[in-house]
């Protein structure tokens, strides 16, 4: 299921209006632009306002990425966002459960939301950057919350592990039908899978874990092969390194313990592989009042 609305209609829905680009938001020389892009797992955007608004003040990005925001569109905290200078919000909310957004200082185009997996629930939505363009194709940002998968990693007992695996086919096969194409996208999000032996604290322990099985693996792998997708955070971080995004609310001392995983992510098509500049998981963030069990993911592109 595909709908598609048009900016003008995005900004009388949720009363944002068109102003100019952030001051993050850089045009080097004719050709190139510098953003900062951010993806974070909030976990209930209305109950971490007060950390949403902290981020977004400390470190500045033009387009955050938001992934359970746990609310209907209607009632996502909209006005808060606006006097920070994000006046374009795409949203794909629902009651209490997953949902997505995003957050930009940068104009938004056409905005998209797509259901994977047969089940709508809230778990993507896409936005059009009609100002940064490459090779004349206008960037597209993919934002995705794919489904946990439940606790026992075995879709004919664990009906919630075979929704995670359709929902990753779905992915896969609607990306190949776009490869020739050769358009300048990136995906984020929390995809609920990490997928290399160092994105986990343990990988001997962690195979028969949800989030590290090879079956997981293996269909994530699909749709990263599915355009070439790059992985921008692996990119500045070597394989060899360990690399976490997430730690369980269990651990009364989640720093000391660093039972780790990397659930979120970026990726670019190969046309804008080179393009990420910097890259930094906000690990203080964990540690912040009310925490997310999700640490911010920032990336900076030039474009």
């Amino acid at each position: 299921m595909l709908q598609k609305v048009p900016a003008t209609l995005l900004r009388r829905a949720f009363g944002v209006k068109s102003t100019q680009a952030g001051k993050g938001f850089k045009r080097v020389g004719a050709l190139s632009v510098k953003f900062r892009l951010a993806t974070w797992n909030i976990n209930s955007a209305r109950l971490r306002m007060p950390q949403i608004l902290r981020f977004l003040a400390e470190y500045q990005v033009d387009i955050l990425c938001l992934q359970e925001i746990k609310c209907t569109n209607e009632q996502f905290p909209v006005e808060e966002l606006t006097t920070l200078g994000y006046e374009h919000i795409a949203l794909n909310g629902q009651k209490a459960y997953h949902g997505v957004a995003v957050l930009a200082r940068l104009p938004v185009g056409t905005v998209e939301r797509t259901v994977f997996g047969g089940i709508d629930e809230a778990r993507h939505i896409l936005v059009e950057l009609p100002e940064i363009k490459r090779e004349g194709k206008a960037v597209r940002i993919h934002n995705f919350y794919v489904p946990a998968g439940g606790d026992i990693p075995d879709a004919n007992v664990n009906p919630k592990f075979q929704h995670k695996l359709d929902y990753l086919n779905d992915m896969a096969r609607s990306f190949k039908k776009q490869a020739n194409r050769r358009e300048p996208m990136i995906l984020v999000g929390d995809l609920n899978v990490a997928p290399l032996e160092n994105d986990v604290w343990s990988h001997k322990q962690m195979l028969k874990v949800v989030s590290h099985t090879p079956v997981e693996v293996e269909h994530l792998e699909r749709v990263s092969a599915s355009l070439s997708w790059t992985d921008a955070m692996r990119c500045h971080v070597p394989e060899q390194e360990k690399l976490f995004t997430w730690w369980s609310y269990r651990a009364r001392d989640w720093k000391a313990s660093n039972r780790g995983r990397r659930l979120d992510h970026v990726w670019l098509t190969p046309t804008l592989e080179g393009c990420a500049k910097h890259m930094e998981v906000v690990e203080p963030a964990r540690g912040w009042e009310k925490p997310s069990d999700h640490a911010p993911v920032i990336v900076d592109l030039e474009i």
